[in-house]
């Protein structure tokens, strides 16, 4: 007899688990949505900031220079051989 109540309370617990899963999803689900936007938006505010801190106009041409420091040619990567094919 024991054995039928506690099947019958896994089942009745099962059944008013998936009742209010069914209820209350949409809700936990919004509010998930929400947090997870909010959360984007602060992220993302910076990089919007920093575009707008720049004085550049549309349109305008920018050149970044690579530096002018040479490598020197002393360092020896390997040795060179030449191969020849044999016929």
């Amino acid at each position: 007899m024991a054995f039928l109540k506690a099947i019958l309370v896994i089942l009745l617990v099962y059944y008013l688990l998936k009742i209010l899963v069914r209820m209350f999803a949409p809700q936990i689900l919004n509010y998930a949505a929400k947090k997870t936007e909010s959360h984007i938006r602060k992220t993302f505010e910076g990089f919007n900031q920093e575009s707008d801190k720049r004085d550049e106009q549309v349109g305008d041409v920018i050149i970044n220079k690579k530096s002018t420091a040479k490598k020197s040619k002393s360092e020896k990567v390997g040795e060179y051989i030449d191969f020849e094919e044999l016929d």
